[in-house]
């Protein structure tokens, strides 16, 4: 009988030996900082070598491998179990895993679903609750017939003219729009502080309706790379999964027929992104690039506002916030300023 075991891969030894494991099953070439944001490691040991791993993220299930020589499907069984006890323990009753095709059918077999399918992976869910619970629980946010709705997925780290100008688009357009907000607690203005500012600085406007995007838009689930330095093939295959996760499941369900975007000409990833949406999204959902708000020669971004208060140049970047946002910020910089000296980075979307 094999043997789980707790992985320290702090350690270099172990941290090498886990390492070589994963490329012999084909996992390799992911970022150092996706392997820095795992919560867990278990090794599957037979007497004392190692013949599978898996570890957990969040409520995510990653780096599942276990050797071709080993019992079929028992020792992936007895891994992907061992981490959903954990989870289960410690209150996460919703389990995600992006695996390998040829992983898919073992998924199945222990109670996962399938979300998308691309040749690259597969991003599977199990527990409750599900993708279809987390939509229909979205009140507000199913069409009617002959109603034209429209969605913005936007992070608005922080919320900026930018921002409120293509919201603004979007609702003179639409019967109706569901903005969704990055979930995911990687930016330097946490969730809960983007969810609000998302919600005050468009208040007024009556059809506009502002939702978390949970698990399943822009999150680290779907699309890890938005988040951490990746290659472009990495970028490329987690900007499908979650574009098409976006047409066949959230559009569908809520009846969604448009997908409003910025133009994007200072982050390369979120350039990739736009480029993926307008191929993977139409017939079904069609996506409407808005040219960027510019304030006198200078294009809004937020990445210009998060370097101005890491700078102490508060004063820079007043035009390009709405009120709210300016009044926020004015509260909160010290709180902000010590989130970036203690390594919160200001870089990325």
């Amino acid at each position: 009988m094999a043997e789980i075991r707790d992985l320290m891969i702090k350690v270099p030894s172990i941290r090498h030996q886990w390492l070589t494991f994963l490329a012999g099953h084909g996992l390799q070439d992911f970022p150092p900082a996706e392997v820095a944001g795992v919560d867990h490691v278990v090794g599957l040991y037979e007497n004392d070598r190692l013949v599978g791993t898996g570890a957990t993220a969040g409520n995510i299930l990653k780096f599942i491998a276990v050797d071709a020589s080993t019992p079929p499907g028992a020792y992936f069984n007895q891994i992907v179990s061992e981490l959903q006890s954990r989870l289960a323990a410690a209150g996460q009753l919703h389990v995600m895993v992006s695996t390998k095709p040829q992983y898919e059918k073992s998924f199945h077999y222990v109670g996962f679903q399938t979300l998308v399918h691309t040749h690259w992976g597969v991003l599977m869910e199990a527990g409750t609750p599900t993708i279809t619970q987390y939509l229909q629980g979205l009140s507000g946010a199913t069409g009617t017939i002959g109603e034209h709705r429209s969605a913005i997925v936007m992070n608005a780290n922080p919320f900026t003219k930018g921002h409120r100008y293509l919201v603004e688009q979007a609702a003179m357009q639409s019967d109706a729009v569901d903005i969704f907000v990055v979930s995911t607690d990687r930016s330097l203005f946490t969730t809960a502080e983007r969810l609000h500012l998302v919600q005050t600085n468009t208040a007024d406007l009556a059809n506009v309706h502002v939702y978390l995007g949970g698990d399943y838009m822009v999150s680290y689930a779907t699309f890890p790379a938005y988040f951490l330095a990746s290659n472009d093939t990495i970028i490329n295959y987690q900007t499908t999964i979650d574009a098409r996760l976006f047409r066949d499941w959230v559009a569908k369900i809520l009846h969604i027929q448009t997908r409003y975007v910025g133009e994007e000409p200072l982050s390369h990833t979120t350039a990739i992104y736009n480029q993926v949406l307008q191929k993977e999204l139409p017939p079904q959902v069609q996506v409407k690039v808005i040219p960027r708000l510019k304030v006198g020669r200078t294009i809004v971004t937020a990445t210009q506002v998060r370097s101005a208060i890491a700078q102490n140049k508060l004063s820079e970047i007043r035009s390009l916030l709405p009120a709210k946002t300016w009044k926020f910020i004015q509260i909160h910089q010290t709180e902000l300023e010590t989130r970036i000296k203690k390594g919160m980075t200001i870089r990325g979307n």
